[in-house]
């Protein structure tokens, strides 16, 4: 089987499409960077039901899409919470640290595993899945209100739906660490 499959391209594409919305953020390109957040967030969509309809999951995309994940949404997290940007409607500080904070505190946390216990596959749980989506719908809306505007209220809601997900997901995941110590059967 090949290593560059459809779903793994989709993939790589993502984790290509990170600089390029980063730098129309930069550059004051607010429908661009819309456009391109946008993309790269079907092609999260995508790449994994690509994958599993085409029986095509391989290693490198079971690494790779969660890498690009968290590079896609530790940018937008980034940019659309730094100040001097121009924009109108920017994520909370506190909400980009703790979003960040989580995603460190789970790469962190499996690595020690794999390194001092044993190594373990951590699946990506509904609640983490939820979590994604959720990041990505905020990050719409925000880039949307910026481009376009936005009914008075509608931010806040996904900040704090982001807030709660962000909760309720590093709690599961401390549930299926801690479930079992050395137990690589069941995560």
């Amino acid at each position: 089987m090949t290593l560059f499959t459809p779903a793994n391209l989709l993939t790589i594409s993502r984790m290509v499409l990170v600089p390029v919305f980063a730098l129309c953020m930069l550059y004051g390109y607010p429908g661009w960077a819309l456009f391109t957040f946008v993309v790269a967030g079907i092609t999260d969509l995508l790449d994994g039901a690509i994958a599993r309809w085409t029986n095509q999951q391989t290693t490198l995309g079971a690494w790779l899409d969660p890498m690009a994940d968290k590079l896609l949404l530790l940018t937008m997290f980034v940019m659309l919470t730094l100040p001097g940007m121009g924009m109108t409607y920017r994520l909370p500080l506190w909400l980009t640290v703790l979003v960040i904070s989580r995603d460190v505190a789970i790469v962190l946390t499996a690595a020690v595993i794999n390194l001092a216990v044993a190594p373990r596959t951590f699946k990506p749980s509904p609640l983490g899945k939820a979590a994604t989506g959720i990041y990505i719908l905020t990050g719409v809306v925000t880039l949307w209100g910026n481009y376009r505007g936005l009914p008075g209220g509608v931010l806040p809601v996904f900040v704090y739906l982001s807030l709660i997900i962000t909760l309720l997901s590093a709690a599961d995941y401390l549930r299926r660490v801690t479930r079992v110590p050395g137990d690589t059967t069941r995560a």
